[in-house]
């Protein structure tokens, strides 16, 4: 049978990555998207012939690595050119999971970490999905605490974000960080449950 896979993402200042570590700890193997996506981008051949095609040969530095200023430039404030790059992207790091996920085929379950899990559409690629939650303000406030932003700026980035209810009724689990709710109790219930879940399915 397919192994369970099993995908995790939060709003910004959520503690996704946080969680994350949790199951890590429990020895449960963690691909994260957006480190992922970065590497692609150098190693992926056929990634790498789409950006030179879609953004020209300059967006690639003489030695091989990608020249993120120029790209930056480029996608920053166009639109259209943000949703091109995503779209060479995404298909890549799809590539990368599914090749990862098949050197870790003895592991009862995997995860997979990511920030636009479902704006990307790649939950579907997942058996089950945990939202990690939070209140807005908390939230807002552990992003300028972490990035040394104001609230305002935090709050902005968190508005290019889906809206966290949204997020909610496509998630399958949730993990509530609030600062109040003890997060390791959580997490060690949904292991006992996901490891059941792979039993089942093996």
């Amino acid at each position: 049978m397919s192994q369970l896979k099993i995908g995790i993402t939060g709003n910004i200042g959520s503690g996704k990555t946080t969680v994350s570590h949790l199951f890590e700890l429990l020895d449960i193997q963690v691909f994260n998207s957006d480190d992922q996506a970065k590497a692609v981008m150098t190693t992926d051949q056929e990634l790498i012939s789409g950006i030179k095609a879609a953004f020209g040969e300059q967006a690639y530095l003489p030695g091989g690595a990608l020249d993120r200023k120029y790209i930056a430039n480029i996608v920053f404030n166009d639109q259209a050119a943000l949703t091109r790059l995503n779209g060479l992207v995404h298909p890549a790091v799809f590539r990368a999971f599914d090749a990862w996920v098949g050197s870790n085929h003895a592991a009862p379950y995997v995860m997979k970490e990511a920030a636009i899990l479902f704006e990307s559409g790649s939950y579907k690629d997942c058996d089950h999905t945990i939202l990690v939650t939070a209140p807005t303000d908390v939230r807002l406030q552990r992003v300028a605490k972490r990035d040394g932003i104001s609230l305002d700026e935090a709050a902005a980035r968190n508005a290019r974000q889906m809206p966290e209810k949204e997020k909610r009724q496509l998630a399958t689990f949730e993990v509530v960080n609030d600062n109040t709710q003890l997060v390791i109790p959580q997490v060690l219930k949904m292991h006992q449950h996901f490891l059941e879940l792979a039993a089942a399915k093996a």
